[in-house]
C-alpha cells in the first residue's frame, strides 16, 4: 500500500477476539515478561514481545497487532472466547471484566460505603492522584442536589467549586504521588497498576481509620481485575480484603465515588497549578502532541532534568519532546 506521497506503507497484521473473564489473567500471564507500562483508555494490560502487541481491553476484546497477530491470537481457543450471543442476551450482559466475585450488589447505592478513584494516569504531565471518600444514606440528597458526578463530566471550573463544598461535609483522603517519587518507583519495576493499587489500598484504610462507627463496605473504581489487583498488593502487610467492591465507571452506582473523582480531579488540578508556576510554563492536561511541544520547550529552556521533575517520564511523549527539540 502506498501514501498521498507515493511512498511505500508498511501495514501490520492484526486481529481481534473476545475472551470470557475468567481467561484474561490467564493472557496477561502468559505474557507477564513482555508487559509494558503505557496503556491506551480502556486498557487492561498491553504486553511488547516484538512480533507483535497484545493489548487486553475491559470489554474482554483482545487486539493482536503486529508479523505474528493470526499465530498469538489462534493460541486461545474458543474455549476461552465469549460465546456468541443474540442482540437480546447481549443486551442483559455485563462486560466480561466485571464477571467476578467482588461486584456490588444491587442495592450499593443505599449503602455505607467507602469509594475509591484516582486521577492522573493518563495526563504527562502532572502526579498521579487517589481519592477516597466516605458517604452514607444522610449525605445522598444533599450531595445529589449539588450535582455531584463522575468529574470527567464537569468542567475545571466546576469541579473545583463542587470540591470545596464537599470537603468540609464527607470523611475523605487524598494521596498525591509526585512526579519524583512516581519515575523513581517506575524504575525500580512498580508500573501504573501496582501503583495505583498501593495507592486505592491506603487511601481506603486511611478512611476506615477515620470512622468510628461501622459501615456497609469499599467501592474501588475498577481499572484491572480484581484477583490482578490483589496480586499487586502481595506485598502489603494490610490489605483490604473483606466486604470490598469493583465496579468499573463506580461513580454511576455510589455517590461516594462520584465524590472522590471530583475531589481527586481538584486536587490534580492544584498541583499542576503549582508546577505550572514552578517551571514557569503552563502544563497542558493530556498526552497529545500539544503535550510534546511544551515539553520540548522545557528541554530547551531548562534541561531534561527538570522535565523529569514535571512528568510521568516513561510515557512515549518524552522520546518525541526530545526529536523536537533536536529540531
Amino acid at each position: 500500500m502506498y501514501n498521498r506521497n507515493n511512498r511505500r506503507v508498511k501495514i501490520l497484521s492484526q486481529a481481534v477476539i473476545k475472551l470470557q473473564a475468567k481467561a484474561i489473567p490467564k493472557l496477561q500471564a502468559y505474557y507477564k515478561t513482555y508487559l509494558v507500562d503505557k496503556l491506551p483508555p480502556g486498557a487492561l494490560f498491553r504486553a511488547e514481545t516484538g512480533s507483535c502487541a497484545i493489548t487486553a481491553y475491559q470489554s474482554g476484546k483482545v487486539l493482536f497487532q503486529g508479523k505474528t497477530a493470526e499465530q498469538e491470537a489462534k493460541k486461545w481457543n474458543k474455549s476461552e472466547q465469549t460465546p456468541k450471543t443474540t442482540p437480546t442476551s447481549r443486551v442483559k450482559m455485563r462486560p466480561n471484566v466485571e464477571h467476578h466475585n467482588y461486584a456490588p450488589p444491587r442495592h450499593i447505592a443505599e449503602l455505607a460505603i467507602i469509594g475509591s478513584d484516582e486521577v492522573g494516569t493518563g495526563d504527562y504531565f502532572g502526579p498521579l492522584v487517589v481519592a477516597a471518600v466516605y458517604t452514607d444514606q444522610k449525605d445522598m440528597d444533599r450531595l445529589r442536589q449539588l450535582g455531584v458526578r463522575d468529574s470527567k463530566a464537569l468542567t475545571d471550573e466546576r469541579i473545583k467549586a463542587l470540591a470545596e463544598q464537599i470537603l468540609p461535609n464527607v470523611t475523605s483522603s487524598v494521596l498525591v504521588l509526585p512526579n519524583e517519587k512516581y519515575n523513581a518507583l517506575q524504575s525500580a519495576g512498580y508500573n501504573q497498576n501496582k501503583l495505583k493499587a498501593v495507592m486505592h489500598n491506603q487511601a481506603l484504610l486511611n478512611v476506615q481509620s477515620k470512622l468510628d462507627h461501622p459501615f456497609d463496605g469499599f467501592l474501588i473504581d475498577q481499572f484491572t481485575t480484581p484477583s490482578n489487583y490483589f496480586k499487586l498488593l502481595a506485598d502489603r502487610k494490610t490489605v483490604i480484603k473483606e466486604h470490598i467492591y469493583f465496579k468499573t465507571k463506580g461513580e454511576s452506582v455510589h455517590l461516594s465515588v462520584a465524590c472522590a473523582s471530583i475531589i481527586a480531579r481538584q486536587r490534580f488540578l492544584s498541583e499542576m497549578d503549582r508546577l505550572s508556576t514552578q517551571c514557569g510554563q503552563l502544563l497542558p492536561k493530556g498526552a497529545g502532541p500539544h503535550v510534546d511541544a511544551i515539553a520540548a520547550q522545557i528541554i530547551t529552556t531548562q534541561g531534561i532534568d527538570a522535565l523529569k521533575k514535571l512528568t510521568k517520564f516513561h510515557f512515549g511523549n518524552t522520546e518525541k519532546a526530545l526529536k523536537l527539540a533536536r529540531g
